[in-house]
């Protein structure tokens, strides 16, 4: 085999990848996901290197992680995580195929003019053909509506994406960012065309519970999955910000985060508990997003992989007590909308 280029040997995944990772039914499918997945909103653009993408990818694979998150705005600029993701794919990947679950995504400004953005048929379907010859992909796993648009009639944004399942360029759909009204909305549009909702995306953390306004409980009634992004806050619920804030940190550099979303003190309180759990405060954080059942993955980003690695490792956590959970809702406020 020749060698992919990036500085790494021919990649052979390991014999034991499934034997940490939990896998969890998204809803009433018959589809499982591992409690960890891997998103590829940062780190995976043309502002990175390859080399380093291609080793986390290889790295999540190898403990576990089947599910690969992207969009078609994913990396800078738009479009190169999944052009970085199809090549490393090409690469590695291609033979572990049917192994893996590899979603993307499109309702955010991806091109000039007024089909370049939101949910309607001609942007939703061009969009996922531009997604598959990024990745080099004759499918993917699911194809997501990313947020809901309030101009275009939802039963043609719920139709393309039947459009695209019945096509075979998608085998299951999901929305994300919907309230729980157009959740459930969705759901019945889908259900009369004949292809289910499988899942939704939604955000949600310790400082972050709206989806414990409604949402999680219209998935259930609906037979829905619920994958979560920004379990971690975009880092806030993690040491990298207990003594202030690094200049090279995502809070001081990115338009995502800001420095004064910072809590330090809220931080430093939900640290102490972690670490009589024997936790970091993201491996609690992480853990304590999937303590619902109606949760069926965590999507977490990682820089390196021993920040992949050290995250993973949360699904060797303890069970919560009723008494930590107690002092964790004391902190964050149940159902808060905080920093949403």
């Amino acid at each position: 085999m020749k060698p992919p280029p990036g500085g790494l040997t021919a990649y052979e995944a390991a014999g034991a990848r499934y034997e940490r990772q939990p896998y969890n039914r998204s809803g009433r499918s018959g589809l499982k996901l591992p409690a960890v997945s891997l998103g590829l909103w940062h780190n995976f653009g043309d502002d990175r290197p390859v080399a380093t993408s291609r080793a986390i990818l290889r790295k999540a694979f190898d403990l576990g992680v089947t599910h690969f998150d992207l969009a078609n705005n994913y990396g800078v600029p738009y479009g190169s995580a999944e052009a970085n993701f199809g090549t490393i794919f090409q690469q590695d990947f291609l033979r572990y195929r049917d192994e893996l679950i590899v979603s993307t995504k499109a309702g955010y400004d991806m091109w000039p003019g007024p089909y370049g953005e939101w949910g309607s048929r001609k942007y939703v379907l061009a969009s996922l053909e531009q997604s598959l010859k990024r990745m080099r992909l004759d499918y993917v796993d699911i194809f997501y509506s990313h947020r809901p648009d309030p101009d275009t009639p939802l039963e043609e944004t719920m139709g393309a994406l039947d459009h695209a399942v019945r096509s075979g360029k998608a085998l299951y759909a999901g929305v994300s960012n919907y309230s729980p009204e157009q959740t459930a909305q969705a759901a019945r549009i889908m259900r009369e065309l004949g292809t289910p909702l499988l899942i939704h995306q939604p955000s949600y953390s310790m400082v972050n519970r709206h989806i414990e306004g409604g949402l999680l409980d219209t998935l259930e009634q609906e037979g829905m999955g619920c994958i979560v992004y920004s379990p971690l806050q975009q880092g806030l619920l993690t040491d990298r910000y207990l003594k202030g804030v690094p200049d090279d940190s995502r809070a001081a550099t990115s338009r995502f985060l800001s420095e004064e979303q910072v809590n330090r003190e809220l931080a430093g309180g939900l640290n102490k508990i972690a670490e009589q759990r024997g936790q970091s405060l993201a491996q609690m954080a992480l853990s304590w997003a999937l303590r619902d059942p109606r949760v069926t993955s965590v999507l977490i980003g990682a820089s390196s992989t021993a920040q992949l690695e050290a995250n993973v490792a949360m699904v060797d956590g303890p069970p919560f007590t009723d008494d930590e959970l107690a002092a964790i809702d004391e902190l964050t406020g149940p159902a808060s909308s905080a920093n949403r």
